[in-house]
This record gives C-alpha cells, sequence and structure tokens, in this order.
C-alpha cells in the first residue's frame, strides 16, 4: 500500500468503497445538522400547520420519485429502487401522526414538529444493535432535511454541486444518498466523507457512478479546506492533501497501469471466453432493463445470464401489464437474437418491496414471503409475468428460471402454472417457443440437497452465490459486524457447489453461476474447476473475468479446485486462489 508520511503531506485513512484514482482541487461541502428553533403557534393554527406538513410531505415525495426516475435512467432500476426505503419514510402512519399530534398537543410550528419527531426516531434506529439497520439512519436524515428544507423553503443543499463549472474532488461530513445520486461525473472526480460505510446506500451509488470514493475517513472535513490539492485512493481508502511529487509518481504509475489494462481489455470484447488449454466458458452479464442491451453487448458477453424483472415492480404506484412486460422481454430478446437471455421471475421481498402492495413487515424478510413463495401464492400477478414471458420468446433466445427454490413441491407448483400459461397462449394462437429451456435457481441449501430430483425436472441451474453463502452459514452479509463470517472460499459453500454441478452434468444440463462470485476474478479459476459451465457478472466486471479466463489453463484451475475440495481453512483456500490470479493475470491483484 502506498502510505509513506513526508513533510507537507498528510495522509487520512478510511474506508475504500469505490475503486479508482482522482487527482484534484477539494470542494468541502459544509453540510451539517439542520438547526431550526421552536415556533411556537396559536391553538387555531394547528390546521394550517398540519396541513403545511401535508403538503410538504407530497412536493418531499415528488422530488424523491424525480431523482428515481434520473438514477433508474443514468444507472439502471437496481439503483433507482434504494430510495423506496425514502419513500417508505414518508408513508409511515406512526411518523405522521406523531408529528400531527405535536402540533396539535405542543403548539409547535410543522418545522419544529417534524424535527423533533425524526431526530427521535434517528436516535431510536442509532442505537440498534445491527450495523446495516443504523446505516439508515443516513437514509432517515436525508428524508427529514427534505422536508425541513421544503416547510422552511430553503434551497436544496445539492445545490452548490448543480453550480458546479471546475472538476473537484468532494470532501463532506457525509453525503446523503439522494445528493450522490445526482453527482455530474464530469465535474465530480471522486469524494471522501468523515463517516459512513460500505453497506451506506451513498457507497452503493458510488460504485453504480464508477466513481473513486473513500467514507469513514473521521474528521477529513474539518482538516481540509477547499481548494487544497488532493489525491483521493479509491482502491485502498486513503485521502491524501498536499501529495508530493514522489507520490504523484507512484500513482501515475498505478494509473497508467489501470489504463493499459483496459486497453487490453478492449482488444479482447469480441473474443470467446476460452482458457489456454481449450475450454470455451460461456461468459454472461446480468442485466435489469432494455436499454442495457447495447451496454451488455460492448462489454463482450454472449448474453444475459440473469436478467432481474423485480425492478420493472418497483418505484411505481400500479403492477405492470402484461403488455409492459411484454413489450420489454421482447426488446431484450430481439436485441441479443442470437444470445440466450436468461429472465429470472419476480424476486420480490428481502430488500426488495412494492410499497402499493402493502407487503407485510417482516421479523426477517429474507427467510420470509419472498421470491417463489410470493409468486406461488399471488399467481395472478405470476402467470401474467409467464405469459410475458412466453409470448417475448418467440422473439428470440428466452430461457426462464425460478428463485429461492427450496424443493420439488415448489418446482412443480411453478412449471403447471408455467404449462397453464402455455396452454392459454396456444388456444389464443399467440406464438411462444414450446422448447423454451426452464431451469431452477440453487440458493438454499435444501436445493442442493435435492438438486438430483430437481435436475430431473430442470433444463439447468443457476447458483445464486450471494443468497446461498448467506442462507448456508447464518450470516447477514448486511451486518457489518458478521461480514467477516461471510466467506465464499469456506470448505461448505465449496462442497455445495460441486454437489449442485455434479448433480445437474449427471442428468445431462448445465450449470451457471450468478452471483457476485462470478464477477470476482479471484474466485473465477475456482469456479472453473468446480466445473460450472456459465459464468454471469456485471457488465463493468465481464472484460476483466474474460481476460482471466483466456490467461488460465482448465488443468490449473482443476488442480486448485481439488486442493479447495481437501482444504479445511477457508483463507488458506482464498491464498491459494489469490496466488494462481497473481501468477495469471497480475493486473487484475491490487495489493
Amino acid at each position: 500500500m502506498i502510505d509513506r508520511p513526508r513533510k507537507g503531506q498528510l495522509t487520512l485513512r478510511g474506508i475504500e468503497v469505490s475503486g479508482g484514482i482522482a487527482r484534484g482541487k477539494v470542494l468541502v461541502l459544509g453540510r451539517g445538522h439542520e438547526n431550526v428553533p421552536d415556533r411556537e403557534i396559536h391553538e387555531r393554527e394547528v390546521p394550517a400547520e398540519v396541513a403545511r406538513f401535508e403538503q410538504s410531505l407530497v412536493a418531499t415525495r415528488q422530488q424523491i420519485q424525480e431523482i428515481q426516475r434520473r438514477v433508474s435512467t443514468a444507472m439502471g432500476a437496481q439503483d433507482a429502487s434504494i430510495f423506496e426505503a425514502h419513500l417508505l419514510v414518508l408513508e409511515d402512519p406512526m411518523l405522521i401522526e406523531e408529528v400531527s399530534r405535536v402540533i396539535a398537543d405542543d403548539l409547535l410550528g410543522a418545522e419544529c414538529a417534524f424535527q423533533r419527531v425524526a431526530d427521535r426516531y434517528a436516535e431510536s434506529l442509532g442505537k440498534v444493535d445491527d450495523e446495516y439497520l443504523r446505516e439508515r439512519v443516513a437514509d432517515l436524515r436525508d428524508v427529514t432535511t427534505r422536508v425541513l428544507h421544503n416547510l422552511l423553503e430553503r434551497p436544496d443543499d445539492a445545490l452548490n454541486l448543480r453550480q458546479l463549472k471546475v472538476p473537484c474532488i468532494i470532501v463532506s461530513h457525509d453525503l446523503s444518498p439522494s445528493t450522490t445520486a445526482l453527482l455530474d461525473r464530469q465535474l465530480v472526480l471522486g469524494f471522501a466523507t468523515d463517516i459512513g460505510s460500505r453497506t451506506s446506500h451513498t457507497a452503493i451509488m458510488a460504485r453504480s457512478l464508477q466513481i473513486p470514493a473513500v467514507v469513514g475517513l473521521r474528521d477529513a472535513s474539518t482538516q481540509i479546506e477547499s481548494g487544497q490539492d488532493v489525491l483521493l485512493d479509491g482502491f485502498h481508502g486513503l485521502l491524501i492533501l498536499n501529495p508530493t511529487d514522489q507520490t504523484l509518481f507512484e500513482y501515475g504509475e498505478l494509473a497508467q497501469k489501470q489504463v493499459n489494462l483496459e486497453e487490453k481489455l478492449r482488444e479482447l470484447r469480441a473474443e470467446p471466453a476460452v482458457t489456454l488449454d481449450g475450454f470455451r466458458l460461456i461468459l454472461s452479464a446480468n442485466m435489469e432493463r432494455a436499454s442495457d442491451v447495447e451496454a451488455v453487448l460492448n462489454c463482450g458477453a454472449e448474453g444475459v445470464g440473469l436478467f432481474r424483472t423485480e425492478f420493472l415492480f418497483l418505484n411505481r404506484d400500479t403492477l405492470p401489464t402484461e403488455e409492459e412486460q411484454y413489450e420489454v422481454y421482447r426488446r431484450v430478446a430481439s436485441g441479443l437474437k442470437a444470445h440466450p437471455v436468461v429472465i429470472r421471475t419476480l424476486d420480490l421481498g428481502g430488500d426488495k418491496f412494492m410499497s402499493h402492495l402493502n407487503m407485510p413487515q417482516e421479523m426477517n424478510p429474507f427467510l420470509g414471503w419472498r421470491a417463489i413463495r410470493f409468486c406461488l401464492q399471488e399467481t395472478e400477478i405470476f402467470q401474467v409475468q409467464l405469459r410475458a414471458i412466453l409470448r417475448a420468446s418467440a422473439e428470440g433466445n428466452i430461457k426462464l428460471m425460478y428463485p429461492m427454490i427450496s424443493g420439488l413441491d415448489e418446482l412443480r407448483q411453478a412449471n403447471r402454472l408455467l404449462d397453464q400459461c402455455r396452454n392459454d397462449l396456444r388456444s389464443a394462437n399467440i406464438p411462444f417457443d414450446p422448447a423454451m429451456e426452464v431451469g431452477a435457481m440453487i440458493e438454499v441449501p435444501s436445493a442442493v440437497l435435492v438438486a438430483d430430483a430437481l435436475a430431473r425436472q430442470s433444463d439447468f441451474f443457476s447458483i445464486g452465490t450471494n443468497d446461498l453463502i448467506q442462507y448456508s452459514l447464518a450470516v447477514d452479509r448486511l451486518n457489518e459486524r458478521i461480514t467477516h463470517l461471510y466467506e465464499p472460499t469456506h470448505p461448505a459453500i465449496l462442497r455445495l457447489i460441486k454437489a449442485t454441478v455434479d448433480a445437474a452434468h449427471q442428468r445431462g444440463i448445465w450449470v451457471g453461476v450468478c452471483g457476485e462470485m462470478a464477477g470476482d476474478p479471484v474466485l473465477v479459476p475456482l469456479l472453473l474447476g468446480l466445473g460450472v459451465d456459465e459464468l454471469s457478472a456485471a457488465v463493468m466486471v465481464v472484460p476483466r473475468i474474460k481476460f482471466l479466463i483466456r490467461r488460465v489453463k482448465l488443468s490449473e484451475a482443476r488442480e486448485l479446485a481439488e486442493f479447495a475440495l481437501q482444504c479445511e481453512s477457508g483463507a488458506e483456500i482464498l491464498a491459494r486462489c489469490r496466488a494462481l490470479v497473481r501468477e495469471v493475470a497480475p493486473s487484475l491483484v491490487e495489493d
């Protein structure tokens, strides 16, 4: 790691959340917590104050929905979906009733009453013994600030950013998710904040924007002044004030290496993902909106291994119709034509909710009413989607898969509903592909244990490693206190993957991986050695995965997998994986 303090140079260490290097002048944003003095009102003013409060909620909702639309257009529906939490705050009946009560009982102006209640909520949430929930305080503060600005008719805090004329690096105590979402990538070279974590929505937005970002710097915003020169290292979580010539030289070399790598990746765009000893792997991309087709083609993927359809259902007040869904699926199938498109049926629940469906509050939503469980009870919603997918299958190479299958009964029920939809379309003389492949996602340990039975009634498997790891190790991957236990190379996880592959191949069906493991260059040779046939990763990492596959031998990957299946230590397995990648493609591994 580059960290050599010299005279005049100050290195601040935080948490890396979005890779990259940026150098430029600082713009320090002095955004602090709103301070609204108490304003007493007369009893006769209560109705007017309550009305003002309700109007501010409406205005705030409209602003957030506009941000959602802009984010969805610029970055995708998945990133836009994080603002669902903001909208839910605005619809919280307990909060609304409590603010109205404080206005009436304490005779306070709407802005004073709202801040008092919102601060109480934030304080309670901040004390929860769960890092992920504590991080949601930032979302609550974001909404609170917007409501207060509307009540007080103050300008938006993002105004300074929208008026930027010269590229700079933002340093702030914090950046709200809604402000981060609107950053201009041409003018904001990167940002650093005093607080935050890898699981914060601000960090997620930074990764989607693909700009360097460091959080958790504690007091950077008080140590740095606007106009000073800084170097931001998003790879290692460093903010370097007044970098010396030597430091700039070292980082210049690192940046040049990244430029050289990007040039090599572009040259491989049209090449297949073939190992040095001739094994052909299918390398696909994940996507979530029809407009991603061009990006999928440009990154060199051989189709789509995961099309997340739930984002068609979020950020709207009504369910999408069959025609709406059909048009989206048709555009994707037609745009990719010869390439396969694996469409995952609706995967609501967990951390993705439709506000207008009034889905129940659950103690543990990841173990609750979600994915295929939701669809098998809400059959009308499910069959509308199935018909739309079937109709679109006539336009291209579409495959369908069900999420979170835990046993054979669920797969049979889903297939029966699919057969009913086929019969409906036949009766109406509506074309579809009768040979469309139908697969099951392997995300639950019980599915692995009955994989032989599932394989008899599936055309393929897709392993969702994120949930498989979470459910197998009983680790909430969003909980910072136990993220060290979320271990993709845990021996149990590798044996589950191997068992799934073996069961599938014994029945003559193929196996893909569409979770985060498929997009991690360090783990790709291991998956290759375990026998998977297809990998599907985020568009931005597909070129790196292809570069790696073309520089490794299948024999090396199998040797690595054999070692891993005999090893008892996840850390040792990870070290061996890293050593192999460092040997064959050192530019992909930053130390």
